[in-house]
């Protein structure tokens, strides 16, 4: 029983022997190695032999790239305002045996590093431009960092400053100087609506007036053309039908009582009228028999010897008219309440004196 308890217990450690022998590494993985106190070598990723009860293995290295976000950090800027910064740190393990021997703890040495650079470099900054310069000091502290950790077999990547939050009061001052910034925007750009619709709505008046005035241009145009065409008709037309003085007088004699139709006009009778109103009165005297004659013929000559009348009666207050016009002050007043002369049984008696 003895030898079989020996044998056993002889082949157990024969076991565990060999599996302190083996070593199995995982990927992105590393091992540092120990022999007699003494670093010997550093085990790669996959299986590795190393001698039991010689030589120590160190735990695993981890070499992938790693994140570490330090907590936020009172920093003093240039102008004495303290602010507190929030960093975030990404580095990777390339050298192993300096990482486990040329430093106790990477991470804490690296923590450190990190907010000592961070205020000497945001230390040389003030407020305004630490908020708008987040690329800036992610560089230099990246800079400094990666010359620093270079000998620990670190390589930092990147650093990223998450945040940076200053005191409450600066807070508020910030948001009252940002309002302000966008009511003068709001303002200035109200202002700048309001001037841009006016010029608008002035060149608007200044086309609707240019246009205006071409158009009653080109209507006083167009209406000089009409009337000096309807001018140049009628004249063409008493030349082409060549009427004689006794149809003009009579014209003449239908306009005088539109002229007179104003109680209080005053108006102008050329001496020249009254040559031309004696002629007048002489071709209605030297019409007259023809129409009494025609008047005894038929009954239709009733209107014709009515208006006949009417033009003589006429014809006589425009020569009585005429008269008086030639004396001394001629201009005078047409009024409806001259006395009617007996103009045409005159004539009818005497032609001469209707003449004279």
């Amino acid at each position: 029983m003895g030898l079989l308890i020996a044998g056993l217990l002889v082949a157990l450690f024969a076991v565990f022997t060999v599996l302190r022998a083996v070593r199995i590494v995982p990927q992105a993985r590393a091992r540092n190695v120990e022999r007699l106190g003494r670093y010997s070598r550093t085990l790669k990723p996959g299986l590795n032999f190393v001698i039991p009860y010689v030589d120590r293995v160190y735990p695993m290295i981890d070499l992938r790239e790693q994140v570490v976000t330090f907590r936020p950090q009172p920093v003093i800027t240039e102008d004495n305002l303290v602010v507190e910064i929030d960093t975030v740190l990404y580095f990777q393990v390339t050298d192993p045996r300096a990482a486990a021997y040329e430093i106790a703890n990477y991470i804490q040495a690296i923590e450190q590093l990190t907010v000592t650079t961070m205020r000497n470099v945001i230390g040389s900054m003030d407020l305004e431009k630490t908020l708008t310069s987040r690329d800036t000091i992610n560089s230099q502290l990246r800079g400094v960092l990666d010359e620093a950790t270079g000998k620990w077999g670190i390589r930092v990547n990147r650093v990223e400053v998450k945040a940076i939050d200053p005191p409450k009061t600066i807070k508020d001052a910030m948001e009252k100087q940002m309002r302000a910034e966008r009511d003068k925007r709001a303002a200035i750009l109200n202002a700048e609506g309001q001037r841009q619709s006016q010029i608008l709505m002035a060149e608007g008046d200044k086309q609707s007036a240019i246009l205006r005035a071409e158009g009653q241009r080109t209507a006083a145009v167009l209406k000089a053309e009409g009337e000096s065409r309807a001018i140049d008709q009628v004249f063409q037309a008493v030349h082409r039908n060549d009427p004689d003085p006794k149809l003009l007088a009579y014209q003449y004699l239908q306009v005088l009582p539109q002229l007179a139709q104003g109680g209080n006009t005053m108006w102008v009778i050329p001496s020249e009228v009254t040559s031309a109103l004696q002629g007048v009165s002489k071709a209605f005297t030297e019409a007259l028999p023809k129409v009494e004659a025609a008047r005894a013929d038929t009954s239709a000559s009733t209107a014709a010897e009515e208006e006949i009348a009417r033009a003589a009666e006429a014809a006589a207050e425009a020569v009585a008219d005429a008269r008086e016009a030639e004396k001394p002050g001629a201009p005078r007043e047409l009024t409806s309440s001259a006395p009617e002369p007996e103009p045409f049984p005159n004539l009818e008696r005497n032609p001469q004196e209707a003449e004279r």
